[in-house]
């Protein structure tokens, strides 16, 4: 089975159709949150999540916020602001549709989170420390998070006495040795210094995890971003990947 696994699209429907034909047909789609955030496209993103085949989704902390499930006193200036665009922007059948997802999804050999599995919607794993602790809360092989924005793996070793973390770029398949935490880095926003769409694909029956990167249209979604009057850090990151 050929799984397609996306996270932080954040308003950016560009991005995120980028991704869609480039990872061509696959058997599921797996969503880790934050449809919404800091883009221009909102409901252009949840009618197209809304409209996939055999799409599993997520929350994230920026769809959360704008529920208003979260203190928007936790966000910086900018994400705030993103935030309260959102609210004014997003249509009600949309509206519903992210009010309707899961924070923490199991399918098969597979824990599915947007921040980590002890946290499913706010934390942050940013390196092997906070990873170990997290190995705690998943008994799966695998559990894929989003969040940070980063593509990277944290591997527990077979005696579980040590920890990997590997920065992945898209050189080709990785084996997932059992067990391992995986971020596919993000559609919309990347920050790691590449510009393009990250994504991920995961063969279920090899076991392999394909992390890849595709190039978009970033200049016409920043200027969606201005003729929004969006923040415009918003749209200057997007160059960069940062």
């Amino acid at each position: 089975m050929n799984i397609l696994v996306i996270s932080d699209i954040h308003g950016n429907v560009t991005a995120l159709d980028a991704v869609l034909k480039d990872a061509g047909k696959v058997d599921e789609i797996w969503c880790l949150g934050d449809l919404l955030g800091y883009g221009p496209d909102p409901n252009e993103v949840v009618k197209k999540i809304r409209s996939l085949k055999n799409c599993s989704c997520l929350i994230g902390n920026h769809d959360a916020a704008v529920l208003g499930r979260m203190d928007l006193e936790a966000f910086n200036r900018d994400a705030r602001l993103s935030v309260e665009w959102n609210q004014r922007k997003l249509k009600p059948e949309n509206l519903e549709f992210v009010k309707s997802l899961p924070e923490k999804l199991v399918i098969n050999q597979a824990t599915l989170v947007h921040g980590s599995p002890r946290n499913p919607v706010w934390e942050y794993i940013l390196d092997w420390q906070i990873a170990m602790y997290n190995f705690e809360f998943f008994e799966t092989n695998f559990c894929f998070i989003g969040h940070t924005h980063i593509p990277v793996i944290f591997e527990m070793t077979e005696d579980e006495s040590n920890y990997h973390l590997e920065i992945l770029n898209p050189t080709g398949p990785v084996v997932l040795k059992p067990r391992a935490i995986i971020n596919p880095g993000s559609v919309g926003q990347p920050r790691d210094r590449d510009s393009r769409a990250a994504y991920g694909l995961l063969d279920s029956e090899t076991g392999t995890w394909s992390p890849r990167r595709v190039q978009y249209d970033i200049g016409s979604v920043q200027e969606r971003i201005y003729k929004a009057k969006l923040p415009e850090r918003n749209a200057v990151r997007l160059v960069d990947g940062w």
